[in-house]
C-alpha cells in the first residue's frame, strides 16, 4: 500500500521538490529491502554445508566422505574386501564420522569458558545452526544420536558407542551396524566400486572390487602429497580434510597401502613426517588459529 504523503506549501508551489522527496522515499525502501536480503543471504551462508561446494574431482556428487576415502584405502582392488586381520578399521570409521561432522560444522566440543580442560574431558554438542540434514544416512544417524543424548558424551565415548563397544545394554541402541557394507554401497552408487559374490569354501561373501581406479588414485595421491610435495611444518597450516585423512588412515591401519607405491627415499620421508604428526600434542594444537576442536579431539582419542 502506498504511504500517504503530506505535502508542504513549498512542494505545492514547486513540483520538483515533491518529486525529489518521493525519490528519496523510494531509495530508503530499496536500502531496507537490500539489507533484509543481505541478512537472508548471510543466514543461508551460515547454514550452507561446506561439503556441497564443488571441487576438482568431479563436483559435489563425485566427492567422497572421509569414511569412504579410508575404506577405499583399505579395500583390495581386485578382491574387493578389507584385510581379515585389520581389527582397527571399525573404530577408525566411527572416528571418521565424528571428524566429518566436525568438518561440516555440524558438531563441536563444548565451550569450557575460562576453565582449561583437556580434549578428553569435553563433550560433543550439536551446533545451533545445524538443523539441516547431511545428506548421508550414516552421518544423519550419528547426528540424531548425538542430538538426542542428554547428558552429552565425549569423543572417546562416542567412538565406543557407535562401535557397539559398551557394557551398558541400554546404550547398545547407539551402535551403527553394517557400516563397511553401507559405505561400500555408497561407493557403488558413485561408480567407484562394483558388487560381486565370491565363494570362500564354507560361505559366500559379497565383495566390492574397485572399478574406478582413478578415484582411488586421487585418494592415494592426496595422502602422498600431504606428507611430501604439499608438506607444511605446522599441522594447523595443512588442509583440514587431508590432515584428517592422514590421522584416520593411520588409526584404521590402512596408511601403509597409500605409501606402498613410493620409492624407498620417499617412503622414509613420508613415514618420518607421519611420525612428526603423531608426536604433536592435540591439546596444544586445538588452541592454535584455524584449528578444529573435533578433529583434535578424535586424534587425542586414538593417540592416547
Amino acid at each position: 500500500q502506498e504511504e500517504k504523503v503530506v505535502c508542504t506549501g513549498a512542494e505545492r508551489l514547486c513540483p520538483r521538490i515533491a518529486m525529489k522527496r518521493q525519490a528519496l522515499t523510494r531509495r530508503k525502501r530499496g536500502d531496507e529491502g537490500g539489507a533484509a536480503a543481505a541478512d537472508d543471504g548471510a543466514a543461508a551462508a551460515d547454514d550452507k554445508d561446506p561439503f556441497d561446494e564443488d571441487d576438482d574431482s568431479g563436483g559435489k556428487f563425485g566427492r567422497l566422505t572421509l569414511m569412504e576415502e579410508v575404506l577405499l584405502l583399505g579395500l583390495k582392488d581386485r578382491e574387493g574386501y578389507t584385510s581379515f586381520w585389520n581389527d582397527c578399521i571399525s573404530s577408525g570409521l566411527r572416528g571418521c564420522m565424528l571428524m566429518e561432522l566436525g568438518l561440516r560444522g555440524k558438531v563441536e566440543l563444548e565451550d569450557t569458558g575460562m576453565r582449561k580442560r583437556s580434549l578428553g574431558g569435553r563433550k560433543i554438542v550439536v551446533k545451533e545452526k545445524s538443523e539441516r540434514a547431511c545428506g548421508d544416512v550414516l552421518l544423519d544417524e550419528a547426528m540424531k544420536h548425538i542430538r538426542m543424548t542428554d547428558p552429552p558424551e565425549g569423543v572417546q565415548e562416542w567412538i565406543e558407542l557407535l562401535s557397539g563397544e559398551t557394557w551398558n545394554p541400554l546404550k547398545l541402541k547407539y551402535q551403527l551396524r553394517n557400516v563397511r557394507e553401507r559405505l561400500a554401497k555408497n561407493l557403488v552408487e558413485k561408480g567407484v566400486l562394483t558388487t560381486e559374490k565370491q565363494n570362500f569354501l564354507l560361505f559366500d561373501m559379497t565383495t566390492h572390487p574397485v572399478t574406478d581406479s582413478a578415484a582411488k588414485d586421487r585418494v592415494v595421491k592426496k595422502v602422498q602429497d600431504t606428507v611430501l610435495s604439499k608438506w607444511q611444518n605446522e599441522p594447523n597450516r595443512i588442509d583440514k580434510r587431508a590432515l584428517s585423512l592422514i590421522y584416520m588412515a593411520h588409526a584404521s591401519d590402512v596408511l601403509e597401502n597409500a605409501f606402498a607405491p613410493l620409492s624407498d627415499d620417499d617412503y622414509e620421508l613420508a613415514m618420518k613426517r607421519v611420525r612428526e604428526l603423531l608426536d604433536v600434542d592435540p591439546d596444544v594444537e586445538c588452541t592454535k588459529p584455524n584449528s578444529n576442536d573435533i578433529i583434535w579431539g578424535v586424534v587425542a582419542a586414538f593417540l592416547k
